[in-house]
C-alpha cells in the first residue's frame, strides 16, 4: 500500500495550541484557536505487514537509501527506540502506542521519498507519526477515523523527546483547511471549505531560530500572568487570537484572498507588539521582517506573516493569483536566495456529473420487465403527471445542481431511452397533446441534451455497471443514483442535494444512509462508524454487503441508532474517481461475489485508502425494482 501524508502550515493561531492546554489549570485562560492546512509536499512511503518486527527504510534528499532499522514488535524495545530521539524514534513511538491498545503484528515502512522541508515549521515529524498511525490502521483495518489517526500520532510523538503541540498532527486531515480548538485536554476539529482556489507561498528564510527557547520563554507566561509582559502574551494568544481566527474562518469560507492577506499582516503586527518582548532574541526575527517588507513583493501579494513558532524560520504570503504566486517565488529566490514552496488551498471541486445504472433485466418484475424496461415503468408525480421512473430520477439530479447525466444501458435498449429523451412524437400524435403537455415535451427534449448513454455489454453486477462509466466520468467526483429507486425528501432540499452538500463539506466520498430495521438489512449494504463532532456526519469504519444479523450485531452497531436498527445504504452516493481503480482491480482479477462484481467491496477499499463519510438522508426511498415496492411507489410517491 502506498501512503502520502503532507506537512502542515499554520495559517493563523501559532502557539495557541499549547496555551489553550493551560485551561486545565487556569479556567480564565482563553481557548486556543488555529487554522491550518496541509502542504503540497510531504512524506511518501510504501507499507506492508511484517510478521514480527517494525522495519524502517528511509531515502534522503540526495537519494541515499538508509536502513533497514529493525525493531521487534515488543513494547519495551519500541519504547527504548522512541526515547532515543531522531527520525526513527517517531515511528517507534507510534508503534509503541498502537501495540499498547491493539492486537497487531509488525509493519515494514519504506519511506521512499520525502519532499517536505525538514525543521522549517511544517511539521515533518508529525507527518511521519501520522503516516505510521495510518499504516497500522489501514494494513490491520483498525477502524480508526482520521481523528483517531491524529490522536495516536500525537501520543506517539510525545513518547519521544519531542514535545510538540496538538496542532502539528492536524496534517492527518490532508490538504483541506481545518480549524482546531484547544480546551485543556480536549481538541475539537472543524473542516473548512473554500469556494475559490487560494494561492500561498511558503519561503524558507535560510536563517536560524531556537524553537525551544521561544517555547520556554512563552510558557513562563502561563498558567497565571504575574506582570504586564505575561498579560500581553496571554492577551494575544487568547482573546486577540480568537478574534483573528474567527475572521479568518469567515474569509476562507468566502474565498476572500485579499482579506486573508490583510489579516495576516495585522496578525503579525499584533504578534510583534505582544510577544517579541517575551523572547526578543528569537522573535525580533530581522530576516522575517526584511522579507515581509520587501517592496518588490507588494504588487503580487495581499499580505503575509511568519510561520509556526515564528522567528527566522519561514514566512508565508497570500498571492493575488496563480501568476502572482510564481512571481513571488521568483523574487524571493532571486533577491534572497530563499527556496520556496507553493501551496494551493483548493476549492471543493463541484460535482457536475451523475451516473445512473439502468441496464438490469428486472428479474423480480418479470414478466412485466419483458414488455417494458423497469426504469420506464410509469409513476404519478405530485402534479398528477404520469412519467417514467427514470425521468423522475434525472429530474432530482438536475434539481440538485447536476449538469450532465450518464445512463448505463444495454446496447439493445439504448434506442428506447434515446427515443424518449431525444425524439418528439409523430406529428399526428403531437397535435393531440394539450398546450401544457407540448411545453412539457419541450422540457423533456431540452433535458435530453444533458443525457449521455454508455452501454454495459454484459450484466456483471452493480460494480461493473458503475465501472462502465469510467471514461465518461473522467477525473471528477460524481453523483451515483440507482435507476430503479425514487427519493422523497422531508425538507426543501432534494435527497441528492443533501448528499452533495455533505461532500462539499468533507471533500471525501459520501454515502447516503437510512436507519433500517434488523429484519431488512440482509437486502442492503450496511455500514458501521463513529459520528464526527457535529453528530450529523458519520465517519464510516466498515462496509458489509447484505450482512447476516449475527454479523451485524458483532460489527455494525452505531451509537445513537435505536436498538434493533442499523444504517443501510440509501442508494445515493458521491464518489471520487479513485473508485474506478478499485473496480478495475476487482474486474481484472475476476473478484466476484455471488457471480457479480460488487460496488460495496470497492467502497470498503476506498474507505481504507481515503476515508468515507456517511449521512443519514432526511427523506425516504421507493424501490421500484420489486413488485411490492413498485405498488407502494404508485400509491405514495404522488403525495410528495
Amino acid at each position: 500500500m502506498k501512503l502520502f501524508v503532507p506537512g502542515r502550515i499554520c495559517l493563523f493561531g501559532e502557539h495557541s495550541d499549547w496555551a489553550g492546554h493551560y485551561r486545565r489549570i487556569n479556567a480564565n485562560v482563553e481557548k486556543g484557536y488555529t487554522i491550518i492546512a496541509g502542504t503540497n509536499q510531504g512524506i511518501h512511503a510504501e507499507v506492508r505487514p511484517h510478521p514480527s518486527k517494525l522495519v524502517l527504510w528511509s531515502t534522503t534528499d540526495e537519494g541515499v537509501r538508509k536502513g533497514p532499522l529493525e525493531i521487534p514488535m515488543e513494547r519495551a524495545a519500541l519504547l527504548a527506540e522512541a526515547e532515543k530521539g531522531g527520525f526513527f524514534s517517531y515511528a517507534a513511538g507510534v508503534a509503541y502506542q498502537v501495540l499498547t491498545h491493539y492486537h497487531v503484528r509488525g509493519l515494514e515502512i519504506d519511506n521512499c521519498m520525502t519532499d517536505l522541508p525538514i525543521k522549517k515549521g511544517l511539521s515533518s515529524s508529525a507527518a511521519i507519526c501520522v503516516l505510521v498511525a495510518r499504516a497500522f490502521n489501514r494494513i490491520y483495518d483498525l477502524k480508526m477515523t482520521v481523528r483517531g489517526e491524529m490522536e495516536y500520532a500525537y501520543l506517539g510523538e510525545i513518547t519521544t523527546p519531542s514535545r510538540c503541540g496538538r496542532m502539528d498532527q492536524g496534517c492527518a486531515y490532508g490538504n483541506k483547511p481545518i480549524e482546531m480548538v484547544y480546551d485543556g485536554e480536549r481538541t475539537d476539529v472543524r473542516e473548512l471549505s473554500v469556494p475559490e482556489d487560494l494561492y500561498f507561498v511558503i519561503a524558507d528564510l535560510c536563517a536560524s531560530k531556537d524553537t525551544m527557547e521561544i517555547l520556554q520563554k512563552l510558557n513562563q507566561c502561563y498558567p497565571f500572568a504575574e506582570n504586564d509582559l505575561q498579560k500581553n502574551v496571554q492577551e494575544y494568544l487568547g482573546p486577540i487570537n480568537k478574534d483573528i481566527n474567527a475572521r479568518a474562518r469567515k474569509m476562507l469560507e468566502e474565498g476572500d484572498a485579499a482579506g486573508l492577506g490583510a489579516l495576516m499582516t495585522e496578525a503579525q503586527a499584533a504578534f510583534d507588539r505582544h510577544l517579541i518582548p517575551a523572547c526578543p532574541s528569537q522573535l525580533t526575527a530581522p530576516v522575517l521582517h526584511d522579507v515581509l517588507r520587501h517592496e518588490a513583493l507588494a504588487p503580487y501579494v495581499h499580505g503575509g506573516k511568519g510561520v509556526g513558532s515564528q522567528g527566522d524560520g519561514s514566512a508565508q504570503f497570500v498571492a493575488k493569483d496563480e501568476e502572482s504566486q510564481q512571481k513571488v517565488v521568483e523574487i524571493l529566490e532571486k533577491d534572497f536566495g530563499m527556496p520556496c514552496l507553493k501551496l494551493v488551498i483548493g476549492s471543493t471541486q463541484k460535482v457536475r456529473k451523475a451516473v445512473i445504472p439502468a441496464a438490469g433485466f428486472g428479474t423480480r418484475l418479470f414478466p412485466a420487465s419483458k414488455a417494458m424496461k423497469k426504469e420506464l415503468f410509469p409513476i404519478i408525480d405530485s402534479d398528477g403527471r404520469a412519467k417514467p421512473v427514470i425521468l423522475a430520477i434525472i429530474e432530482e439530479a438536475i434539481q440538485s445542481g447536476i449538469e450532465e447525466v450518464c445512463l448505463i444501458v444495454q446496447k439493445d435498449d439504448q434506442a428506447l431511452f434515446e427515443e424518449f429523451f431525444c425524439v418528439p412524437p409523430r406529428p399526428e400524435n403531437l397535435n393531440k397533446l394539450s398546450e401544457e403537455s407540448r411545453k412539457y415535451l419541450q422540457y423533456i427534449l431540452d433535458l435530453g441534451h444533458k443525457v449521455s448513454f454508455v452501454t454495459q455489454d454484459t450484466q456483471d453486477g452493480f460494480g461493473h455497471a458503475v465501472y462502465c462509466a469510467k471514461d465518461w466520468v473522467g477525473n471528477e467526483p460524481f453523483l451515483l443514483m440507482l435507476g430503479d429507486h425514487l427519493y422523497e425528501s422531508n425538507s426543501d432540499l432534494p435527497c441528492a442535494e443533501q448528499v452533495l452538500r455533505v461532500y462539499e463539506k468533507t471533500r471525501e466520498s459520501v454515502v447516503g444512509l437510512r436507519v433500517t430495521p434488523a429484519d431488512k438489512i440482509h437486502l442492503y449494504g450496511v455500514v458501521a462508524g463513529v459520528w464526527k463532532e457535529d453528530e450529523s456526519i458519520l465517519s464510516i469504519t466498515e462496509f458489509l454487503e447484505k450482512p447476516t444479523l449475527e454479523d451485524a450485531k458483532k460489527r455494525l452497531l452505531v451509537d445513537g441508532v435505536d436498538e434493533g436498527h442499523y444504517l443501510a445504504i440509501f442508494g445515493q452516493y458521491v464518489l471520487t474517481p479513485d473508485i474506478f481503480a478499485y473496480l478495475e482491480e476487482s474486474i481484472s482479477h475476476n473478484l466476484r461475489e455471488k457471480g457479480e462484481f460488487q460496488l460495496t467491496t470497492c467502497l470498503e477499499r476506498l474507505r481504507q485508502e481515503e476515508g468515507c463519510s456517511g449521512y443519514v438522508v432526511d427523506g425516504k426511498r421507493f424501490d421500484v425494482g420489486v413488485p411490492d415496492g413498485y405498488r407502494q411507489t404508485v400509491m405514495e410517491f404522488r403525495k410528495q
